[in-house]
């Protein structure tokens, strides 16, 4: 295993083809400063140029969170220009996540709130463990979800349920958050870093480049009308079918061997 630090809070560990990102900021929860949301950042776009990366695991090293959201203390001190001048950086860090080219995993437990969680809801699949307490809560310091919290929620669950989470600012524990779509599977206590990686590698195992087209389709599909969403499939499809992997995985499959996946 190799790890490479971005800045002082953020660690990518490599498991193979699945990278780990790490978020490492144990004395503030992994609150979101300007700091660590320019790491977060830094990190996804490493992580977004690496093709022998297959599928990424977010997770927290911290015991009693995977991340608390928005730095209110550093925020606290700034005038409005410079809450103006961070909010670019603080956005990097959602999109750099929400925008990563293959599968990711986020890896939750104990507090994952405001940004926290929206950290999350950028993964495409959330495995949370039986401490997770998750929520949107900003309306409540009067903000507004602002790293894709508004968007991402209602895609999850509903309109109707997202504007009762959002408008109330409840946080949800973690059976009612697996019951109610927030979190995609629930484990025993202490267990979702292991799961999440174990999922991740499941994932890696598969084409690279079908898994980068999936996700694509995936993304740029949802909302659309069928008949485009098919379009955005098919197109998905053509970059794929003929590719070095399209020809090594069926290869394999007709001579019953693991693939050794070219990524091209």
């Amino acid at each position: 295993m190799s790890e490479e630090r971005f800045g002082e809070w953020v660690v990518v560990r490599r498991h193979g083809h699945v990278a780990e990102l790490v978020l490492d900021r144990p004395k503030a929860m992994n609150a979101v400063s300007t700091e660590l949301a320019r790491s977060i950042g830094a990190a996804c776009a490493a992580l977004a140029a690496d093709a022998s990366v297959r599928a990424v695991a977010l997770t927290s090293t911290h015991e009693r969170a995977f991340c608390v959201g928005a730095d209110l203390k550093e925020r606290n001190a700034f005038s409005d220009a410079e809450l103006g001048r961070q909010r670019p950086v603080a956005r990097g860090a959602y999109t750099g996540v929400l925008e990563l080219p293959m599968p990711t995993v986020a890896a939750v437990h104990g507090f994952a709130l405001g940004g926290g969680f929206e950290l999350a809801l950028s993964c495409d699949v959330i495995v949370a463990d039986t401490t997770a307490v998750v929520g949107l809560p900003e309306v409540s310091v009067g903000v507004i979800p602002g790293g894709g919290g508004t968007q991402l929620l209602p895609r999850r669950v509903g309109a109707a349920r997202a504007a009762e989470l959002i408008f109330t600012a409840r946080r949800v524990e973690a059976a009612e958050a697996h019951r109610l779509g927030l979190v995609d599977q629930l484990v025993d206590e202490g267990k979702d870093r292991e799961e999440a990686l174990a999922l991740a590698a499941r994932m890696a195992a598969n084409s690279p480049v079908g898994l980068r087209a999936a996700k694509k389709a995936l993304r740029l599909g949802h909302g659309l009308d069928l008949r485009t969403g098919l379009e955005v499939e098919d197109a998905a499809w053509r970059s794929v079918a003929f590719s070095g992997d399209r020809a090594e995985g069926v290869a394999a499959f007709n001579e019953k061997r693991t693939p050794e996946w070219p990524g091209e």
